[in-house]
């Protein structure tokens, strides 16, 4: 059986031992098609009453069912993956939970906003897209009517980084039209050279006449610069032979795919001209990634090697986080890896690299937390951390944390030290060579996290820095506690 048969048969096992509750998606799925619940109905063989109570979640839909609309439809499981539910769901609580908004904290009980998003999920969309362009617009007047910036961090320089990151969230992080024209491209190039880094600088310079020059005078700040009126590309001579591959597979998604781009970017719908320039860039990079680590061979070499990072990294001659970056975007119908969860922070706690094929959570309302092993990874470099972690909403997931070092160029040159982070849900474990030796069945001993205080509700996290949204503080002055903020 080969691997991808093999996870899709687990993957059906998977949603046979759980009851799924599919009514929106599956009205979804009807109003696309044009049906009516009698044609649908007829179409797979149910009886119309049947489809009626699948669809209004008074009956779970059951695997052969579930496998009569794959089949028919031609839909990948995952469309019934209520993983895009998760995120939603947190995102909405947290919405809902400001205490700006004056709004009911009973009204945001988890099961009350999670029937709401099964339900209406294009409402709930909208209240989140809302909430967010509410807290920009609040924190950019409270930073200019103080005279001082902005100390949250964020405000109009975050606002086009959190469109793009939703952009390739709602899309779990893979662009499917990009992904294969990268792998088209890279195929016809290895059908006449075995080396596709030599390829790829010939293509730029033999079909677009662009010069490729290697220099020692950019300066600190500039790795690489492109001049569309000299047809000239430049690079800084501290850019290893794989990143200057990067740079030309970038360069050459805007040559040769710049319509497909631009469809992406105005599909986005996105709010303000600097979005679209994030995305833009983005999309390049993502197209880049695709060429130099094609999808269908990448997903071979990542399940032969049961997702070894290092050995990926020494296999294709590219970094560790390059590979991070890859495995989480392999999440192609029919052949979809381990659905990745990507972070990198740095030793301030900063995020500045997020992608998600998975449910798993970010508040934007303070930081992360520091029960999590990526900020662990910091006291030992270079090595590899696995944690598993509980949400409060009771799922599992397994992590594996290492820091990278970007070296100084020259001396007295500042370098860069960043904590990766991988996780997936525990359930995908067993795939992945790290968790070898790790206790991942009923005994696991998981770490309680959440995705940041603010939004977090667990009452007795003796890390908590900040009270939960919408909570009332339970004070004594005559009694301490473990936590310092108890709420009642």
């Amino acid at each position: 059986m080969s691997g991808n048969k093999m996870h899709s048969s687990a993957n059906s096992k998977m949603y046979a031992h759980s009851k799924m509750y599919v009514g929106a998606r599956l009205r979804r799925l009807r109003g696309e098609r044009g049906l009516s619940q009698l044609n649908m109905a007829a179409r797979l063989g149910i009886s119309a009453s049947y489809l009626n109570q699948i669809e209004h979640d008074t009956r779970p839909l059951t695997a052969p069912v579930l496998a009569r609309i794959t089949e028919i439809f031609g839909i990948d499981i995952g469309f019934f993956d209520p993983q895009d539910d998760v995120r939603l769901v947190a995102e909405l609580r947290e919405a809902l939970l400001d205490e700006d908004l004056d709004f009911d904290p009973s009204a945001s009980d988890v099961n009350e906003v999670s029937s709401m998003v099964a339900s209406h999920r294009a409402i709930a969309e909208s209240l989140v897209g809302m909430y967010s362009r509410y807290r920009v617009v609040s924190e950019q007047l409270a930073a200019a009517t103080a005279g001082r910036g902005d100390p949250s961090g964020r405000g109009a320089i975050s606002a086009p980084h959190e469109e793009v990151r939703n952009f390739f969230y709602q899309r779990r992080n893979y662009i499917h039209e990009l992904d294969t024209a990268a792998e088209d491209l890279t195929s016809r190039m290895r059908m006449h050279s075995a080396d596709l880094r030599a390829s790829l600088n010939a293509r730029l310079e033999d079909v677009h006449g662009v010069r490729i020059a290697r220099r020692v005078d950019l300066g600190d700040n500039v790795l690489h610069r492109f001049d569309p009126e000299r047809r000239l590309m430049e690079f800084s001579a501290a850019l290893s032979p794989g990143q200057r591959s990067f740079k030309v597979a970038a360069e050459l998604s805007y040559l040769e795919y710049d319509d497909l781009i631009s469809e992406l970017i105005d599909d986005g719908g996105f709010a303000s001209a600097d979005a679209e320039a994030l995305a833009r860039k983005g999309l390049a990079n993502y197209f880049a990634a695709a060429a130099i680590l094609p999808y269908t061979q990448f997903h071979g070499v990542a399940e032969d090697y049961r997702y070894d990072i290092e050995r990926m990294s020494a296999f294709y001659a590219v970094s560790y986080e390059t590979v991070c970056h890859r495995l989480s975007t392999l999440q192609r119908p029919g052949l979809r890896g381990v659905p990745w969860t990507f972070v990198r922070v740095d030793r301030a706690g900063n995020m500045s690299k997020r992608q998600s094929a998975t449910g798993f959570n970010f508040s934007s309302s303070g930081g992360t937390c520091p029960l999590w092993n990526v900020y662990e990874s910091f006291v030992s470099p270079g090595k590899i951390l696995t944690q598993i972690t509980e949400m409060p909403d009771g799922r599992e997931y397994f992590w594996i944390a290492r820091t990278v070092e970007r070296r100084p160029a020259r001396y007295n040159q500042p370098g860069k030290t960043f904590a990766i982070g991988m996780g997936c849900e525990l359930r995908h474990a067993n795939r992945v060579v790290y968790s070898d030796g790790v206790e991942i069945g009923a005994d696991a001993r998981a770490t309680p996290i959440g995705a940041g205080c603010r939004v977090c509700d667990r009452p007795r996290c003796p890390q908590r820095a900040f009270p939960p949204l919408g909570s009332t503080l339970d004070i004594d002055e005559h009694r301490s506690t473990v936590s310092p903020y108890t709420t009642t």
